[in-house]
């Protein structure tokens, strides 16, 4: 597509003003329109001399980091390179994916003959997810800065934004040994049916017959058997509800924002600790499951799905999704169910699904309490509006409170926080199981 620039523009209404004169002078309207095609035709012709954007004679590059972070600001290079014999003069004006900015303010490039020019420009993120997608529109100048060509230059990349990985309290537990111990107190290692092999010794009769080495028996010319030590490393399996009931905000933040943020912090402190991590989302169907495992594989795992995974407007299927995780994880696991409860009985499917998994795994619930609803209940009304308000805001968490008690009844652990302490609520719960031997 050819265009006229700003210069051009001007021009044609400097030559305007000859067509006012028109009215003393009778050939200076026809003077006009001569220059007028005049320069219609200049703006071809120097538009033509322009470098084409979709030519092979200019090439963009981009580098990019794999992944961007919530919150950091991160960098992308472009490489403009000119092949032709004639300088490029291009205006840009980018489009990214959404998750990254969308489309961006128009800026210049310029690189001269044959040559190669370098740009790097800032990244931040708006919102965690992934998406496909990219393109520029750019605007290549002729020589005379009369004409331009406009076209469309693809440039798709996969944007992954990961929600902020790196919070106040995370820099120090990071920075901190990869398994953690209470201070002045030593590990004792304990002797057990694990799978950790500790040493060789001798074997005595009562030992189990499937532990004896017979290479080093051979060696020894007496009965060795393997001894092991009992496991620490325990399982932990986050669960996220994504259905219906994580879809509001509070206070203007998603649900389900603070959830991911809370199922992140456990993540990387399960990690610390040297235990195997695993994800599973459902809403009306299993959306994503990562099972357990260790270090960076398990903690990557999980912040992939932490990154994509969004809320619907369906009711959630607590016993379809718990069938599921029965079959696929069968190994004794921390199980953190992230959502949230209204009524007792419109709970009950939940209360039933999550108490199936005792007593192989250890269930919590971690539910998120409303701010405004509680700032609503404890008012002191003074009008009659506000009386009405307070008995229903009263009723909602008395039906709330009932579910509640309902599942601690069934056995599981509950941990019902206001959104803003939700990640420094769960990990310290987390740890308060690990310390007393609960895993």
């Amino acid at each position: 597509m050819i265009l006229p620039t700003r210069r051009a523009l001007a021009l044609g209404a400097a030559l305007s003003v000859v067509g006012v004169l028109g009215f003393r002078a009778p050939r200076a309207l026809d003077a006009m329109l001569v220059a007028d095609l005049a320069l219609v035709l200049g703006i071809w012709l120097d538009a033509s001399r322009a470098v084409r954007p979709g030519s092979p004679d200019l090439v963009v590059q981009r580098e990019v980091a794999p992944a961007f972070s919530v919150g950091r600001v991160g960098t992308v290079v472009y490489r403009w390179i000119n092949r032709s014999r004639r300088r490029l003069r291009l205006r840009v004006r980018e489009v990214r994916p959404d998750i990254l900015g969308g489309t961006q303010r128009p800026r210049g490039v310029s690189v001269g003959p044959r040559g190669e020019a370098r740009e790097t420009l800032p990244v931040m993120p708006v919102r965690r997810g992934r998406e496909r997608a990219g393109a520029m529109v750019a605007d290549s100048t002729g020589p005379l800065g009369l004409g331009r060509q406009r076209e469309w230059i693809a440039l798709p990349w996969d944007a992954v934004a990961y929600p902020p990985l790196v919070s106040v309290r995370l820099r120090s537990s990071v920075a901190q040994p990869r398994r953690r111990r209470e201070p002045g107190v030593t590990p004792v290692r304990r002797l057990g049916e694990g799978r950790l092999f500790e040493s060789l010794r001798e074997w005595v009769p009562g030992d189990d017959i499937r532990h004896i080495d017979w290479k080093a028996t051979a060696r020894r010319r007496k009965v060795i058997a393997r001894q092991y030590e009992a496991e620490r490393r325990q399982h932990v399996l986050l669960v996220l509800d994504t259905g219906r009931l994580l879809t509001a905000e509070i206070a203007g933040v998603a649900r389900m924002d603070y959830v991911v943020q809370a199922a992140l912090e456990l993540a990387y402190t399960a990690t610390q600790h040297d235990d195997n991590v695993g994800i599973m989302a459902f809403a009306d169907g299993v959306q994503h499951f990562v099972p357990p495992e260790r270090g960076r594989r398990g903690l990557k795992g999980v912040v992939d799905v932490l990154a994509v995974v969004e809320p619907r407007l369906v009711e959630p299927d607590y016993p379809g999704a718990f069938r599921y995780l029965a079959v696929r994880n069968r190994r004794r696991a921390l199980t953190l169910l992230f959502t949230d409860v209204i009524a007792r009985f419109a709970s009950e499917a939940l209360v039933a699904s999550v108490g199936s998994l005792r007593p192989r795994h250890l269930p919590l619930a971690v539910t998120l309490r409303n701010p405004e609803l509680d700032a609503v209940a404890a008012l002191r009304p003074r009008e009659p509006r506000d009386a009405f308000r307070k008995a229903a805001a009263e009723e909602l968490l008395h039906a709330r409170e009932e579910a509640l008690t309902h599942m601690r009844r069934a056995g599981v652990l509950v941990l019902d926080v206001a959104p803003q302490r939700a990640a420094q609520a769960v990990v310290a719960q987390y740890l308060d199981l690990k310390r007393r031997g609960r895993l």
